[in-house]
């Protein structure tokens, strides 16, 4: 195990080098950030100073390299438009974006797994056609605009709940919180579902298209056979078989809503990553925006391990192939 964990670390180094490159690349020459810098009124003299003094006036592979080796220390230099550590804003901003990301996965999966988990075992009810509906509802209306729909009944026209910001905070240590406030909790519903809607019905898909594909396999039929109750071939064999291939959606899927959740944080205006990112690329920050994008490489190659690993905690057949040198 501790062989194969190294071994996919090892192969993430080329992806994260490829992944910063083509980031540095691709931001290095979007907008001019020495003129948002300096506003409209300044000399050449002062231009030429600020693009020595940020290093801009090197080639682009000295750039690129220092770049790359500050940022394997946890050093992505100045913001442009903040002239604050790049780390030090991320560092501010991640406690947001996870929160929401993180509980609009819980949303997602509470829900969806049991609403897949029904419509695959009760396709023929009047139920499970009201959630197959609701489920294109949510996989065709883009997120914006679901956004803009909860603001539009819960905010403006009931009232109930904040049409944007993330509402009172508690800071533990480094982190922010607002889960143990009355008004963070309430802020943080509306971006949660938003975000979640699309996993959940993706979730809820899957889930019933793999429970409806394990239900006709023969070891289903040997169970029944054997005189086992329905509850025990539902949930004791058949949902746990249909767990792998959820595993790996519901891993990436993680790593989407974290990568993606610009278009909520915007709608919401919720002060995360990506909000900072939508504010950098109209500054041509490009400090933050590479770092944004490294970061949440990053995180995909962490989170493919931690599915890799999970695999074998629920199917023992690829501990079994591997403890016998298979693949």
């Amino acid at each position: 195990m501790f062989a194969f964990v190294i071994s996919r670390i090892l192969q993430s180094i080329p992806v994260l080098l490829a992944v910063a490159l083509i980031s540095f690349a691709m931001f290095a020459y979007v907008g001019d950030p020495i003129a948002i810098m300096l506003g409209q009124d300044f000399t050449e003299a002062q231009r030429a100073a600020l693009v020595a003094d940020l290093g801009l006036d090197q080639p682009f592979w000295v750039q690129f390299t220092r770049f790359a080796l500050h940022a394997a220390q946890g050093e992505f230099g100045l913001s442009y438009r903040l002239s604050r550590p790049v780390a030090d804003l991320i560092a501010e901003r991640a406690p947001a974006t996870l929160e929401l990301a993180f509980c609009a996965a819980a949303v997602a999966l509470a829900i969806g797994v049991p609403m897949g988990v029904y419509t695959g075992l009760y396709r023929h009810s009047w139920l499970s056609r009201a959630f197959l509906t609701f489920s294109l509802i949510g996989v065709s209306l883009p997120t914006f605009l679901i956004g803009i729909l909860l603001i539009l009944v819960f905010s403006v026209w009931l009232g109930w709940l904040p049409s944007f910001g993330r509402g009172d905070t508690v800071t533990i240590g480094w982190w922010s919180t607002g889960l143990l406030t009355w008004s963070g909790i309430k802020a943080l519903i509306l971006p949660s579902v938003t975000l979640g809607l699309f996993q959940l019905t993706l979730i809820m898909r899957l889930v019933r298209a793999e429970m409806l594909e394990v239900l006709r396999t023969d070891y289903i039929k040997f169970a029944r056979a054997r005189g086992l109750t329905n509850r025990a071939v539902h949930f004791g064999h058949a949902l746990k078989n249909t767990l792998v291939p959820v595993i790996t959606v519901v891993g990436l899927q993680l790593g989407a809503i974290i990568a993606f959740a610009i278009v909520t944080e915007t709608v919401f205006q919720w002060p995360g990553m990506g909000l900072l990112f939508i504010q950098s690329v109209g500054s041509a920050d490009i400090p933050v925006m590479a770092a944004y994008l490294l970061l949440i490489a990053c995180l995909f190659v962490v989170i493919n391990l931690i599915v890799d690993l999970l695999y074998y905690a629920v199917d023992p057949r690829l501990r079994t192939g591997r403890g016998r040198g298979g693949h």
